[in-house]
């Protein structure tokens, strides 16, 4: 009889216990305030508020993702289509690198806070993007994060006619080649540096501080060239003075767009005309939106 009573007991109280235990809300967080995106040559860069993470209860925080879709133009007005799929999420940093896109198929982008409960916030307003062949919002990545995809080179004769045409101007290539350029560094402290490589190329800085536009490199200047590694930041221009190999000298101009944590992104110009150091605008359109970011490699 008391062992009997004992169980009742145990059972009475476990079922106190579930009646006053209170169901748990999961936590949802804010969806990010903006979204940007700067167009590229088959990808779209993303940079967003982390207006979530901030006022986040502490702890509560776990990722962004970031989901696309095709964008209709055709329909009044152009909208995003009602399929979303996952681009892919990031814990550190509000930017992401959407890759392998078609140039020419517009595309519509939104990102989503999540919590540790694993809750979705809602989306953020969408961006609309078309990434684009074009001669500005050039992509390298550092040396240390992908090789082949690190060196850059303005002009490169390839059929030997003495003549800058198209498919031979802004190569991008493998950043160990010694006929680049330049490549890119990332040090260990995760500053990027534009590295001369090809002999006879050098570079100087275009002024002491940051430039509106490509366009604000006019002339190359006349000193101040090294063929030392110089710090790329966001927003300044570079001057390339190159050998010819013909005895006159070629120039590229770099404004450099962007500073992420494992690439950059700039705009491009090239002389082609030998030895003349006017710097005129190659092709291509604005980039999407300011410049003037750079975004620290977390530890």
């Amino acid at each position: 009889m008391r062992r009997l009573l004992a169980l009742t007991l145990i059972a009475m109280t476990l079922v106190a216990c579930d009646d006053d235990v209170v169901g748990v809300v999961p936590v949802v967080l804010e969806a990010p305030a903006t979204l940007t995106s700067i167009s590229l040559d088959g990808a779209v860069h993303l940079l967003w508020s982390d207006n979530a993470e901030i006022n986040a209860p502490e702890g509560a925080f776990l990722e962004y993702r970031v989901y696309s879709t095709g964008f209709s133009l055709d329909t009044e007005p152009p909208s995003c289509d009602e399929t979303w799929d996952l681009e892919g999420s990031t814990v550190f940093g509000t930017e992401f690198l959407a890759g392998s896109l078609t140039n020419g198929s517009p595309m519509c982008f939104a990102v989503v806070s999540v919590s540790v409960d694993g809750e979705e916030s809602d989306f953020s307003d969408s961006r609309a993007d078309t990434p684009r062949p074009d001669a500005r919002n050039v992509l390298l990545y550092a040396w240390e994060e992908d090789v082949n995809l690190s060196g850059f080179r303005f002009f490169e004769d390839v059929n030997g006619d003495g003549e800058a045409g198209p498919l031979e101007l802004g190569a991008v290539g493998n950043g160990s080649r010694n006929d680049i350029d330049f490549w890119v560094h990332r040090d260990p402290d995760g500053y990027f540096f534009l590295m001369p490589e090809r002999a006879g190329t050098t570079v100087a800085l275009y002024g002491n501080q940051a430039i509106e536009d490509l366009t604000s490199i006019d002339v190359a200047p006349i000193d101040g060239f090294s063929a030392d590694g110089i710090e790329a930041l966001p927003g300044f221009g570079y001057v390339f003075e190159m050998d010819g190999g013909d005895g006159f000298a070629r120039y590229g101009a770099v404004r450099v767009t962007h500073v992420g944590a494992d690439f950059l992104i700039f705009d491009w110009s090239y002389q082609t005309d030998p030895g003349n150091p006017e710097l005129s605008i190659h092709g291509g359109a604005q980039v999407a939106d300011a410049a003037g970011i750079t975004v620290m490699r977390g530890n």
